[in-house]
């Protein structure tokens, strides 16, 4: 921190030096009247230690792998291990998607993320109406253990980690993940990797929601005590930014409703009577990367110290794991455009720096056909390399947290703090995340941001290159994946045919168990692993949590 002296002095010889700028701009014009961030902070023209008058080292910086951890998780960071290159996989069937998985370990992937369909997502099978024409079409279509088994086939559970992006039925999803490990041999000690699981962010984000707020929160808090006592290497839950700043949020939205999402989680956990020191550790998160790089970078620096603050003040975690953000990123797919799809491959590099700057365990790189279609393998190829250009060629991983002490990046990262700040004390005052989202508040916040953004496109005072400035008539086309209409009927007779050759008694207990469960306040991971195991399918295990739990209606928040 500098001293008052020491700033009154660069305070002056700031208004000395705009003085001589304002005379310099009446013969060389700056490029338009106001700057500002993808997310409207004010840009100064210059940033100087008056911009961070009161940053400490110690206090608000500190060393890697140390509270509060705004440097990094890990004391050595990329210097002892490259992030996590787990590129977002899954179209077609499970054998279909088996096939990308392995090209992609062959190619140097170090960990897997599985996309799934919307039907999965949503919590229904593939051979219910609302799943017509859309089987296998945006991710893989995942409806029992028997998908789930080829899913993995040849694929060592004990030696890959697996990220599963599927939200209210994630509990379904990891039981048969788990059974699947069974049947590998493999325990359940030894299985690393992460379901998302994050369903508040369903109800103003990605809406793939199946029952109510309050019941999906249990059934989280279910699956983190579940796992806390028998999958030690699992996090149970990625409480996910990433489907907010997709909704049309702000980056300093995404990073304050992830946080509150976060909030609610341990609270409601530590009210089951959970300990805190127990659970924590096992906590992860999912941050979008955004075109505005420093922006990025801030947001990503801030998120750790809030969290880790957070988590020492409010719940009075001493576990120094406890204070971790461990996150995963994946580059911005709205940023993404049909128009010049090239472009894609420039606008995912620079967001993708921004998420290994800021210090990201792990990433995704979109590919640059995304914006119309699934990727095809030579762009999927060609997302992976950029990461590992990233990491063996740039130089960027050989030192930690390399853009500490700019004053524009500690100023950005102070700004992105206090306006998270800001919304986390007004969710507190509705009462928490939950009545926030009962109350539709994060809803309004960002159809209002998604609003103001897109008309800010349209006026032409946010360039986006190839769509509103540099237009080309000729656009061409590139080569697209297609899912042929063969996935669907493929998929509706492996259904039937599960449904004839297992034990259809065994089946209809098991769903007894878990209506049984769901009624008595037990954890329901126990008896949802059984109807697995017995070849449940998804919709089933859902649909007799509905009937416990109800459905969940939007009310169309406008």
């Amino acid at each position: 921190m500098a001293d008052n002296k020491n700033l009154d002095a660069i305070r002056a010889e700031t208004a000395r030096w705009a003085e001589t700028v304002q005379k310099a701009t009446s013969r060389w014009p700056e490029r338009q009247e106001t700057f500002e961030s993808l997310s409207e902070v004010p840009i100064r023209r210059l940033y100087t230690p008056v911009d961070v008058p009161d940053l400490e080292y110690l206090k608000d910086l500190g060393y890697p792998g140390e509270y509060p951890f705004t440097r990094g998780v890990q004391p050595t960071m990329y210097r002892g291990r490259l992030w996590t290159m787990r590129q977002f996989s899954g179209f077609g069937t499970a054998e279909e998607t088996n096939q990308r998985y392995k090209y992609l370990l062959e190619n140097g992937q170090t960990g897997l993320s599985v996309a799934f369909h919307f039907p999965t997502l949503k919590g229904v099978n593939s051979d219910h109406p609302l799943a017509r024409g859309e089987v296998g079409k945006c991710g893989v279509a995942i409806d029992s253990l028997r998908d789930m088994e080829v899913l993995f086939d040849g694929i060592p559970l004990d030696k890959v980690t697996t990220s599963m992006t599927v939200n209210h039925p994630a509990p379904v999803l990891l039981a048969m993940y788990l059974v699947v490990a069974e049947k590998q041999g493999v325990g359940w000690d030894q299985v690393g990797g992460t379901v998302q699981n994050d369903p508040l962010k369903e109800f103003f984000a990605q809406k793939s929601y199946v029952w109510p707020p309050r019941e999906s929160v249990r059934l989280l808090v279910d699956t983190m005590e579940f796992c806390a006592e028998n999958v030690p290497r699992w996090h149970p839950v990625s409480i996910s930014g990433y489907h907010i700043r997709e909704a049309g949020s702000t980056a300093q939205q995404e990073l304050a409703f992830t946080l509150a999402d976060g909030i609610a989680y341990v609270q409601a956990a530590v009210d089951r009577g959970l300990d805190v020191d127990r659970f924590a550790p096992h906590l992860s998160f999912f941050f979008d990367s955004h075109m505005d790089f420093f922006e990025e970078i801030g947001k990503f620096r801030a998120a750790r110290r809030l969290w880790a603050r957070i988590m020492k003040e409010r719940f009075g975690a001493k576990n120094p794991k406890s204070l971790w953000m461990r996150f995963h990123t994946q580059t911005a797919g709205v940023s993404l455009t049909a128009q010049q799809p090239l472009n894609n491959i420039v606008r995912t590099a620079f967001e993708a720096l921004a998420a290994v700057l800021g210090g990201t365990q792990s990433l995704h790189t979109n590919s640059f056909d995304e914006a119309e279609a699934l990727p095809t393998e030579e762009a999927v190829t060609v997302a992976l390399r950029t990461q590992q250009i990233i990491a063996h060629e740039t130089g960027v991983a050989s030192t930690i947290d390399p853009l500490a002490g700019s004053y524009f990046v500690e100023a950005m990262t102070d700004e992105m703090e206090r306006a998270a700040e800001a919304y986390i004390r007004k969710i507190d005052e509705l009462g928490g995340m939950v009545a926030a989202v009962e109350a539709g508040y994060p809803q309004n916040e960002i159809i209002r941001s998604s609003m103001e953004f897109q008309k800010a496109v349209e006026e032409g005072r946010k360039v986006i290159v190839g769509v509103n400035r540099y237009a080309r008539e000729d656009e061409g086309s590139i080569p697209l994946l297609k899912i042929d209409d063969s996935v669907e009927k493929a998929q509706l007779a492996r259904i039937a045919d599960t449904k004839k050759n297992r034990d259809n008694d065994a089946v209809a207990r098991c769903l007894d168990r878990v209506r049984d469960t769901a009624r008595s306040g037990e954890n329901l991971l126990p008896p949802i692993v059984e109807a697995v195991r017995e070849y449940a399918l998804l919709g089933e295990v859902c649909d007799a949590l509905v009937d416990v739990f109800g459905a969940y209606q939007d009310p169309a928040v406008f």
